[in-house]
């Protein structure tokens, strides 16, 4: 009898606090062996508590420089206002347009995480929608819509000492999509596949207005427009790609932003052929020492591999923050820490559901 293909594993879906249990264990190990509880808050110290947490993302996208500089996605920052929506949307425009984008473009949050508040904005009524649901000063980030649809996640990290990064992680991040029968609706076609039907409360939000109609036969609905993967993106394993062509590109971008050891990119590509290349790539966002080696959340990955992982992750976080230490650079203290916990964490609950 043939086996059948398991649509998730396990753990992919577990609570972030169960899954980082054992990162908490070996961080206060490696913490006590280190004499300090913030040392990887220093792994990229150039960047504010390294990008942890709480953390613009235009304050790493405005370091960078050359090639780096270059292969990110045209962006530029706005702050809600007292203003009502609708002004504030018409000035907004005017300037977006004046730095040559215009619809469609995506809206996020300048402090976020794990997708959280990406908007794609077709019309000036959304972008008012959006200006509308956060509060004042707020920083939000206005950024070209990529030209490819395929994105992959590229894990970036340079020891000390060595002269070139490397790439440890490589992820396909799909946007899963539904193709109509014109027979069945939105929710009856999920219900009907293996891996869709036990994510239909990660759906349903995002796409209310076509949940319950027909789909035509053989229109394509993409159910989410961020690939993110607690949004319910599929992430694939595509480490055996990583090539030397590639590596060196990455590098060579890398190289743009000061002292940046430790991070993944999210990049947007044309195909395969030229992923593998390092030609024709779109960097949407840089992530700092939050980020996760992603390629953990293919449904193929084992439980101890996905933990290793993480381990490897935060061992080298500290091994980096001790080499920067040894540089002169101070570890921040925990209030730091904990202030910028708390900007985010408040600012969370104004996100707009992601698209």
């Amino acid at each position: 009898m043939e086996k059948k293909e398991k649509s998730t594993s396990f753990f992919e879906f577990f609570p972030t606090k169960l899954m980082y249990t054992p990162v908490a264990i070996k961080w206060l190990y490696l913490s006590v062996r280190h004499m300090s509880l913030t040392l990887p808050l220093i792994a990229n110290p150039k960047l504010t508590l390294a990008g942890m947490v709480g953390v613009r993302k235009s304050e790493l996208l405005k370091q960078a420089t050359g090639a780096c500089e270059e292969s990110i996605l045209a962006w530029e920052n706005f702050i809600v206002s007292k203003q009502d929506a609708d002004k504030q949307a018409l000035i907004w425009l005017e300037s977006i347009n004046s730095f040559g984008l215009n619809f469609p473009f995506v809206c996020k949050p300048d402090i976020g995480c794990r997708g959280s508040g990406v908007k794609l904005i077709k019309n000036i009524n959304e972008l008012k929608q959006v200006i509308d649901s956060y509060p004042e000063n707020t920083s939000l980030m206005i950024q070209k819509l990529a030209d490819w649809k395929d994105e992959v996640g590229i894990f970036y990290v340079k020891m000390p000492g060595k002269m070139k990064g490397q790439i440890v992680s490589l992820t396909f991040k799909h946007s899963p999509k539904v193709i109509g029968d014109g027979i069945h609706t939105l929710k009856e076609l999920l219900q009907k596949d293996n891996r869709a039907k036990d994510l239909l409360h990660l759906y349903e939000n995002r796409n209310h207005k076509t949940w319950n109609k027909i789909l035509a036969q053989g229109r394509t609905h993409y159910l989410l427009f961020s690939a993110s993967h607690c949004q319910g993106a599929v992430f694939e394993d595509a480490r055996k790609h990583i090539t030397i062509e590639l590596t060196n590109v990455i590098d060579s971008i890398m190289q743009g932003l000061p002292e940046f050891y430790y991070g993944r990119l999210d990049v947007k590509y044309k195909n395969l052929e030229e992923l593998k290349n390092g030609k024709n790539l779109q960097i949407i966002e840089i992530n700092g020492a939050s980020a996760e080696s992603i390629h953990i959340w293919d449904r193929n990955t084992s439980f101890l591999d996905a933990i290793k992982t993480l381990l490897w992750q935060y061992t080298t976080l500290f091994k980096l923050g001790s080499y920067n230490r040894k540089k002169g650079y101070k570890p921040p203290g925990l209030l730091k820490f904990y202030k910028h916990w708390k900007i985010e964490k408040n600012l969370a609950k104004y996100y707009p559901d992601t698209d």
